[in-house]
């Protein structure tokens, strides 16, 4: 009796050894994962972030999108970076320069839109394409705050406040019908996009998952406007 005693005691405390050795090799394979999933979790909340201009932004906008007098001040607009699926089917690094009253609603939208996977082929400053909104159009660039007129006229458009977003703009003109019947198409090379009435990919519909994101936080539409269907544009 004694001897299976000790035998027994004997397996009891080897197969205790080898259960600590295997759970302590456990917590070690699982160390890089969490630290991985740490990683992963820091560098989105700093991808999608609401913040200050940057000096260096600023400068990027010096004299193109914020020319000289522009009376718009500096610390009324917010820098907000996100993350949008490309067209490519990869994530990238996007940046949009709004009003800071919409700048968390813009944040949270993106948001929304890139846990959908829901493609944007560009989201870059207008900047990038010397402040100019028809070449910002045809390179599909999904931007924001830009200081200029509504297009004919000496209106300042709701980009000049910070207070609008065009989406997949290429895809989604604006189109612009004159009293002599004439049709003027935003983009320009975007004339086979303005029949609504046709399928094709990234077309903005009251269906869309943009549509309805920007609606819900209170923006208007302008593919529903009368006079002019700017399908593009969202707006407070």
């Amino acid at each position: 009796m004694r001897h299976k005693t000790i035998v027994n005691t004997s397996i009891t405390a080897s197969t205790m050894r080898r259960l600590l050795c295997f759970l302590f090799l456990f917590i070690i394979a699982l160390l890089p994962s969490s630290l991985k999933a740490q990683q992963a979790k820091a560098a989105s909340n700093s991808s999608f972030s609401v913040s200050h201009i940057p000096d260096a932004v600023f400068k990027r906008m010096e004299g193109k999108s914020y020319p000289k007098g522009c009376p718009i001040k500096r610390s009324d607009l917010r820098y907000v970076r996100v993350l949008h699926v490309g067209f490519d089917g990869k994530t990238h690094q996007g940046e949009l320069i709004c009003n800071r009253a919409i700048a968390d609603e813009v944040l949270q939208i993106f948001h929304e839109l890139y846990a959908k996977h829901y493609p944007i082929e560009s989201i870059r400053l207008i900047d990038d394409y010397n402040a100019s909104d028809e070449q910002s159009m045809r390179a599909n660039n999904t931007s924001c705050f830009c200081f200029r007129a509504v297009k004919g006229s000496r209106k300042l458009s709701a980009h000049a406040r910070g207070m609008a977003v065009d989406i997949n703009p290429l895809y989604n003109p604006c189109v612009r019908r004159s009293r002599r019947g004439t049709v003027t198409i935003q983009p320009s090379t975007a004339v086979r996009y303005a029949n609504r009435q046709a399928n094709f990919s990234h077309k903005i519909t009251r269906t869309d998952q943009a549509y309805r994101l920007f609606t819900a936080h209170g923006f208007k539409w302008g593919g529903s406007w009368r006079s002019v269907k700017d399908y593009q544009h969202f707006e407070k």
